[in-house]
């Protein structure tokens, strides 16, 4: 699913009324989406106020009005304007709401407006609509769209958005903004756009954004930011696997780490792997924590590795490495491996002398710094890095804010000179592949700032390499969401600061089987749909 701008989302909205579809039938479609989701998920609601702007928007929220208006529910319906002042297709979504109605069910709202008294209003519904104004808006608000911001604010009625919370801008990356309507859900039409991705645009962590198709033909729907969401990437990990399957169809992972007094990090990340599919796992670690990491799982086979009196790997292990590779199809390096005596450059040369695909975390990472991460190539081969961001930062010889300044390009240029595909994680996670496409990661809460949780991304993308060699960028954007959307399962039941990172291992078949797509055809893109979810 592509990500768009407001004036691609626009230019979509051209090309399909030039294939015959127009305005006023996606309007109608829009409409449809939203009251289907009022129906289902707030089905007690009897009173339902529909705020609307004069735009298309609010021609959206006359459309929702008249429909639910037509199952039996009490609707009244606040114009921010002028009735005079509605135009174009909404105008005549207003004229079909007022002869299925009656002209009762409109109020209008103009300046000056006495807050006092709009609160006491919006307070008697028992769910308010937003579709006051939409993608097309620019901040801020003012006037009367002004004065029901404020309001509702001080009300407890839950608010359902139609395409954006009325007053956030579209193109908008930022986490939070002021001066926008609150919101407890958000519909919104054809392709996420910008705000929607990269904003929280929720109250509750868990709301609910999500996505309705409308209409609009797939050939009209272009990108040129070149930013995708990793969910859609999710289905290939929803097909039965065949029959006449066997381990050695879903290839064996090698995952290299561990130091003395560090054998959680290896034992977690191997532990995922098996959980995400991993046809058979190893574990190659020091000799002095074989046993204790062997013991995470009978099904874990481990190795030895030489280890210096710092209790970390050995560069000498290099010598082995045919015998340590032999039969592998997916090598994970970093976990817990420690940069103490030769376990960096034990990390460099494993990284350098190998082709298989690969997968480097941690102190894999840790070994180089921006003058050695030159060497990192991934020109011929499968290279995945998965930085943190001070990770990221050592890499680039940037600080942590500098990164975080400037996510999607800077992971973008590092992706496309490496020709890595590289998981830059953090508060929406991206995925940037060698060609410059970006995906980002709508899933994932607090629970997972806890240690151990990268350990559990590595193993589920070294799992999902394994299982799909010739889908690259698929396999790790789907290692990605379904990382995040078993922290988001845990958290339905367990206090997301009570959450362990083993907790999310645990809920991975549950993610495995979850699907965001619901009955009425809408894709969510955050929130927990329950009814796939077993939670």
């Amino acid at each position: 699913m592509k990500i768009l701008t407001a004036s691609e989302m626009g230019a979509t909205d051209r090309r399909t009324a030039e294939t015959g579809i127009s305005l006023g039938t996606l309007m109608e479609n829009a409409g449809q989406a939203v009251a289907s989701f009022l129906l289902r998920h707030y089905p007690e609601a009897a009173h339902v106020m529909v705020l609307c702007g004069k735009g298309n928007n609010g021609g959206d929220g006359f459309v929702v009005a008249r429909l639910l208006a037509g199952e039996g529910v009490g609707v009244r319906v606040l114009l921010a304007g002028r009735e005079e002042e509605v135009q174009g297709e909404a105008a005549q979504a207003l004229r079909q709401l007022k002869q299925a109605t009656s002209d009762e069910v409109l109020a209008e709202l103009a300046e000056p407006v006495d807050v006092d008294e709009l609160t006491e209003l919006l307070g008697e519904a028992d769910l308010l609509v937003d579709a006051v104004v939409g993608t097309g808006f620019k901040p801020p608000l003012r006037g009367v769209a002004s004065a029901l911001r404020d309001a509702l604010l001080r009300v407890q009625v839950p608010v359902v958005a139609v395409d954006l919370p009325s007053g956030w801008d579209a193109d908008s990356q930022a986490e939070t903004v002021d001066g926008a309507f609150r919101a407890d859900a958000v519909v919104t039409f054809t392709a996420p756009k910008l705000a929607h991705v990269f904003g929280h645009l929720t109250a509750d962590i868990f709301g609910p954004v999500v996505v309705a198709e409308i209409g609009s033909p797939e050939s009209t729907i272009e990108s040129a930011n070149r930013l995708a969401w990793t969910g859609t990437s999710k289905s290939i990990t929803e097909k039965p696997r065949p029959i006449n399957s066997n381990k050695g169809k879903f290839g064996h992972v090698l995952v290299v780490g561990g130091s003395y007094g560090t054998f959680g990090a290896p034992s977690m990340a191997s532990l995922a792997c098996m959980r995400a599919g991993a046809g058979l796992v190893t574990a190659a670690v020091p000799r002095s924590i074989v046993v204790p990491v062997g013991g995470i799982a009978p099904e874990l086979m481990v190795r030895g590795l030489d280890e210096g009196p710092e209790g970390s790997a050995t560069a000498a292990n290099l010598e082995r490495l045919e015998d340590l590779l032999s039969g592998i199809k997916v090598l994970a390096i970093g976990p817990g491996l420690s940069t103490r005596g030769e376990a960096s450059a034990f990390a460099r040369g494993l990284v350098a002398q190998t082709t298989l695909p690969i997968v480097i975390d941690a102190d894999g990472l840790n070994a180089f710094d921006a003058e050695r991460a030159k060497t990192l190539d991934g020109h011929g081969r499968t290279m995945v890095l998965t930085p943190h961001p001070g990770e990221m930062a050592r890499l680039l010889g940037k600080t942590v804010k500098e990164v975080e300044a400037d996510r999607v390009e800077l992971a973008r240029s590092f992706a496309t000179a490496h020709q890595v595909t590289l998981v830059l994680k953090g508060w929406r996670t991206l995925v940037a592949h060698p060609d410059g496409r970006i995906s980002v990661n709508t899933n994932g809460n607090p629970a997972l700032a806890k240690g151990g949780s990268g350990d559990i991304l590595t193993g589920i993308v070294a799992a999902m390499l394994a299982q799909f060699p010739d889908q690259v960028a698929e396999a790790v954007e789907a290692a990605v969401y379904l990382h995040g959307l078993a922290a988001d399962l845990v958290a339905q039941t367990v206090d997301e600061k009570a959450v362990l990172a083993t907790d999310v291992i645990d809920h991975l078949s549950a993610a495995f089987r979850y699907r965001n797509h619901d009955q009425d055809g809408l894709t969510w893109l955050c929130g927990i749909l329950k009814e796939t979810s077993g939670a």
